[in-house]
């Protein structure tokens, strides 16, 4: 199963991206941002794959400013998908 991280520049915006995919019934974890992102807040929001298109969604209706990108991980780091 492959996941993706939603990245945020402030903790509280990425607590309450977490809230809202739960309240989405999107399984998500908060987690500590992995350090081949080397920036941010220092935690991200994980979630499963088979809901990007539903998470990107509800990130199009939530417009933040502190919103840094969606990453996945493949054997070299860290690779912005969005």
């Amino acid at each position: 199963m492959s996941y993706y991280i939603a990245v945020f520049k402030s903790r509280s915006a990425t607590l309450n991206f977490a809230k809202l995919l739960k309240m989405n019934n999107i399984p998500c974890a908060i987690i500590n941002t992995p350090s081949s992102i080397g920036y941010a807040c220092g935690i991200s929001v994980k979630f499963l794959s088979d809901y990007f298109f539903k998470v990107k969604e509800l990130l199009s209706r939530q417009v933040s400013t502190s919103f840094d990108g969606i990453f996945t991980l493949d054997g070299k780091g860290a690779v912005r998908i969005f």
